[in-house]
């Protein structure tokens, strides 16, 4: 027990680092918060977290093996996530200025949940650097003594706290002091955040 203890502890270090740091996932929920809103953003949230569990899954069954030494697989993973990325990138970028009252922005052409969900199930699912990252947990972090059942509790404990964290950010960048201030110069904040996707596209087209 004391041994899966330990290992729980350095998994569950290893993935708040991985998911607090800057990347894709964070800024497609900053942005769904500031242009959105807070329904958006955790329906985004949510999706993260089912892209998350298919990493966790193909893991679990021994499949990111295949993805890790088959170069071809991996490349098509890298392209279908720096286009999508890229293709999100630039709708930021041809951001324009909106018309109306505060209020009027924030209430127009907002995404139905299942859109939502769809984007950041999206992003999180054709992001390699994600898939990767649970290759490495669960064939160097775990042993290989580690029940079954302990392998799937920390794909939930990781699936879980990914929602929260993300949930988290979508509930304070939607404070209504912070979005209104957003949506006065929001094309500013959608271009910058299309030149950030454009950056992750490049650096998934370099991945090595």
């Amino acid at each position: 027990m004391g041994d899966i203890f330990a290992e729980f502890l350095a998994i569950a270090v290893m993935h708040a680092l991985a998911v607090v740091s800057p990347g894709p996932d964070f800024a497609i929920v900053l942005r769904q918060s500031l242009r959105h809103g807070r329904r958006t953003a955790l329906w985004t949230s949510v999706g993260i977290g089912c892209g998350l569990s298919i990493h966790v899954t193909i893991s679990l069954l021994g499949l990111g093996l295949y993805l890790q030494h088959h170069a071809t697989a991996l490349r098509l993973v890298q392209y279908a996530g720096a286009a999508y990325l890229a293709w999100t990138g630039w709708q930021g970028l041809r951001s324009r200025p909106r018309a109306g009252s505060a209020d009027e922005i924030a209430g127009a052409s907002i995404p139905t949940g299942a859109g939502a969900w769809r984007t950041g199930f999206l992003v999180n699912l054709l992001n390699p650097k994600a898939a990767l990252f649970f290759i490495a947990v669960f064939s160097l972090a775990i042993g290989a003594t580690t029940p079954l059942w302990v392998r799937v509790g920390y794909g939930l404990w990781m699936i879980l706290t990914t929602i929260g964290w993300f949930a988290f950010v979508a509930v304070a960048f939607t404070r209504r002091n912070v979005r209104q201030a957003f949506l006065r110069q929001g094309h500013w904040i959608d271009r910058a955040l299309g030149v950030v996707f454009l950056g992750f596209a490049l650096s998934l087209l370099f991945l090595t």
